[in-house]
């Protein structure tokens, strides 16, 4: 009897095809979709200016959807952007993280750089300066009850938030401050022409490169290339590893929320030039500012449950939050499309917890 054949052997390349077979582009670019939230924002963002612009030319909005529409709506991108930061940072240090009071910070700060600014008249630096540290002291306040004291940061940060705001108020006497210096303040959120090539281009609002361009740069540095920031990964991601590699886990976690609250006094001064005026309901008039910051954190794909965040994310966010209020206004003018605003941030904030709860269930992360 003849003895059976032999079975060929197996290389890596064919268990390889076996056990993952080669994929459609259609599911490539699906999980590239889920996984890369960087590439989801921008095709939102695409679909959105092309769904508008199309809108716009059919006559149904009640203004122009362009460029120079666009890039006016910049200036209400700013201060979110910035805020959005600030609860990357606390978001991604884990254990809860979050930062309700950021709108009561910016009151708070804006009242301090109103009357140092507008009433005692000090320098525009030592003004910034003053106002800086004063948003790092709130900041380290949130820090202090939560890593050291061991609030929740959702406690802690909503008490501050409600003392925050209620100082700004007692402070100012209700009123916001309109010294001369103030109103002449509003140079710094004018619109602006680009150098070389402006002529071609609409306007920019000034904030973009003096406020909103170095934090982009110097949180993306301090999270990426620093050791702080992978100390804020890593305890975020595992704070019982953390402790056991001695990273200062409660250091570390207060110095976010001292960051948040320094975010929220360059938010404060932006704000007093934007509206020429230093007003004690600046971050927490209507909705006020932290949700929509919260928001744009989670959609950027922020890891609700720490130790995952882009900064590149965050800013793609807020660009296609604001730009999509703004259309909303042209197709819904008047208190309705504010209201509608108001439903589409819900939408989409119930969309990214979604994605996110997909993504990590699906693939693994975000």
């Amino acid at each position: 009897m003849s003895a059976p054949p032999s079975t060929p052997p197996v290389d890596a390349t064919t268990a390889t095809n076996v056990v993952d077979p080669p994929r459609s582009w259609a599911s490539r670019a699906l999980q590239a979709l889920l996984t890369q939230r960087i590439v989801l924002l921008a095709v939102l963002i695409v679909i959105l200016l092309g769904v508008m612009t199309i809108l716009d030319a059919s006559g149904l909005l009640s203004g122009s959807y362009n460029a120079d529409y666009l890039a006016a709506a910049l200036i209400s991108a700013v201060p979110l952007a910035l805020l959005g930061l600030a609860q990357l940072i606390v978001i991604t240090s884990g254990r809860g993280g979050i930062d309700l009071s950021v709108g009561s910070m910016v009151s708070l700060t804006g009242i301090v750089f109103g009357y140092l600014y507008g009433i005692l008249e000090l320098p525009l630096v030592v003004a910034i300066v003053i106002t800086v540290l004063a948003g790092a002291l709130a900041g380290a306040v949130n820090g202090i009850l939560v890593s050291y004291i061991g609030f929740p940061a959702l406690i802690a940060t909503l008490a501050t938030f409600y003392m925050y705001r209620s100082l700004a108020l007692v402070v100012s006497g209700q009123k916001p401050i309109n010294a001369p210096a103030i109103q002449q303040f509003y140079d710094a959120a004018r619109a602006v022409e680009l150098p070389v090539i402006g002529g071609v281009l609409p306007l920019v609002p000034l904030g973009v490169f003096t406020f909103l361009l170095p934090a982009i740069v110097l949180v993306w540095l301090g999270m990426n290339k620093t050791t702080w920031g992978r100390r804020v990964y890593a305890i975020g991601t595992n704070d019982v590893a953390a402790v056991w590699a001695g990273l200062g886990n409660k250091s570390t976690r207060a110095s976010a929320y001292v960051l948040s609250g320094v975010i929220s006094s360059v938010v404060a001064i932006y704000t007093v030039a934007q509206f020429a005026s230093a007003r004690p309901d600046a971050g927490t008039s209507g909705n006020g500012m932290a949700l929509p910051a919260i928001t744009i954190a989670v959609l950027g794909g922020v890891a609700i449950t720490g130790g995952i965040g882009r900064v590149a994310g965050v800013v793609l966010a807020a660009l296609l939050i604001v730009w999509l209020n703004a259309g909303i206004l042209l197709l819904v003018p008047g208190n309705e499309g504010s209201q509608l605003q108001l439903f589409a941030l819900g939408a989409v904030l119930v969309f990214a917890a979604l994605l996110n709860g997909l993504t990590k269930r699906k693939y693994g992360g975000i």
